[in-house]
């Protein structure tokens, strides 16, 4: 049954640049080739953690986010699925003060979400049944953003994500998060005609004095 519910999942997200399946709203404010600053409007995700590398990890996270859109596993409605599929490493609490980090090795975690679409709240949304998925009020933010091709292989990741922190110093603004990666494409997807992102949070780089 998983993995029937998994091949309805990713073909519905394969019909994305064809069947207008809904993404985030957001308004642009820099576009430099492949680079773009973005402002989003609040959203709200479900989102599930899971640990591995970052090719496996995004494949395991979709099982269970796929189970609560589809109402496998609790009553109620389903739920349309959007775009895109993002990934982003958990954030890591350290002893002594709050830090933000990517985890390294085979014990790394990443939090896999979908958003929701925006005629739900909070109120409306059903509640997962599966403790392991979370739905999540994303606050309004404004981000640098990388498009991409490519399988995104861990190596492409982080060649992404190098690309866009140089665009975003370039730009004269201050990354103030983590970096995430967006998927819209299902694996059957031939790489140089996928999209994928690399986004990070960010706001203005304070002027220096004279």
């Amino acid at each position: 049954m998983r993995g029937i519910i998994l091949a309805a999942g990713l073909a519905a997200l394969a019909g994305c640049a064809t069947e207008g399946v809904e993404e985030p709203d957001f308004s642009v404010s820099l576009a430099d080739g492949d680079f773009e600053v973005r402002q989003y409007a609040s959203t709200i995700v479900a989102e599930t953690t899971v640990s591995g590398n970052a090719w496996d990890a995004r494949f395991a996270g979709f099982g269970p986010l796929a189970d609560y859109i589809f109402a496998t596993e609790r009553g109620g409605e389903k739920i349309a699925m959007t775009a895109p599929v993002t990934q982003a490493p958990r954030e890591k609490i350290a002893m002594t003060a709050p830090v933000t980090q990517q985890a390294a090795g085979s014990g790394e975690e990443w939090v896999i979400t979908f958003t929701m679409p925006a005629t739900y709240t909070m109120e409306t949304l059903p509640a997962p049944a599966n403790p392991d998925v979370r739905l999540v009020e994303v606050p309004a933010r404004t981000m640098g953003v990388l498009s991409f091709t490519g399988i995104a292989t861990d190596a492409d990741m982080k060649a992404a994500e190098s690309r866009l922190l140089n665009h975003v110093r370039i730009a004269g603004m201050k990354p103030v998060g983590d970096v995430e990666f967006a998927f819209y494409d299902p694996p059957w997807t031939l790489p140089f005609l996928r999209r994928n992102e690399a986004m990070v949070p960010i706001v203005a780089e304070p002027a220096r004095p004279n």
